[in-house]
């Protein structure tokens, strides 16, 4: 296989379609965890509380599909990728809206209710939430997108493990900084949560992604073998809004 080969057509290629199924359905199922529940460890580390969102359990698993994408299928690829999760990111949230809207049935007033709804599912409804993940997770996943194909062009394709680390250093900081800070403006977390939300957040998925590195490269070479892909953006056009 020449190393140097281009990215096949996404339509031609075997487990493509599979990988940004997956890649979506983390996103979704993510963000409604987000939304519903914060998670405390019960300890301090440097006096910060160990307390995430619940969505940050699984969040990191698309840091890792985007890692693999960029680096099998190439930058532009994994655009493709990044903008169908937005859209199914944005048509989400505008179904949690329309039931949020819409009337109760009385039996599920009874046991559940409007208050309980908003309660858990309101950021994703009110558009709270979906407006912090969505930019979150947009500036957040071209930058690593980026660094990524910037880096394995500059190794000649060596250390994946240091352009999947390093570039989901940037990445999820990026991500992490946007979507708490957003969902603070919007009261959905206390401010008095910033910090230790940024931080666990930014430690965990971060922390994910190096344990998950072996993982990572028996799937990045098991693509490249079973597709015949291995794409260098020597030439790309790296602006997001491309087709």
């Amino acid at each position: 296989m020449d190393p140097h080969a281009r990215a096949a057509e996404p339509s031609r290629l075997r487990y493509f379609d599979f990988l940004m199924a997956a890649f979506v359905a983390v996103l979704i199922v993510s963000n409604i965890a987000s939304s519903a529940k914060i998670i405390d460890f019960g300890f301090s580390i440097a006096g910060i509380r160990m307390a995430f969102d619940a969505g940050t359990l699984l969040f990191p698993a698309s840091y890792i599909f985007g890692d693999i994408l960029t680096e099998v299928y190439g930058y532009k690829a994994s655009r493709r990728v990044i903008w169908t999760g937005f859209g199914a990111l944005v048509a989400s949230s505008l179904v949690f809206w329309a039931v949020r809207v819409l009337p109760g049935e009385s039996s599920w007033e009874g046991y559940a209710g409007q208050a309980a709804y908003a309660a858990i599912l309101g950021g994703m409804s009110s558009g709270g939430i979906a407006l912090a993940s969505l930019l979150g997770y947009w500036s957040g996943e071209f930058a690593n997108s980026f660094i990524l194909a910037k880096m394995k062009i500059l190794t000649r394709g060596r250390m994946l493990w240091a352009r999947t680390i390093g570039s989901t250093v940037i990445g999820e900081a990026v991500d992490t900084v946007f979507f708490v800070l957003v969902a603070s403006l919007f009261g959905l977390f206390g401010w008095g949560l910033f910090v230790t939300l940024v931080v666990t957040n930014y430690l965990f998925k971060c922390g994910v992604e190096a344990l998950m590195t072996p993982v990572t490269y028996l799937a990045v070479r098991f693509l490249k073998r079973a597709e015949g892909v291995d794409h260098y953006d020597e030439d790309t056009d790296f602006n997001p809004f491309r087709r």
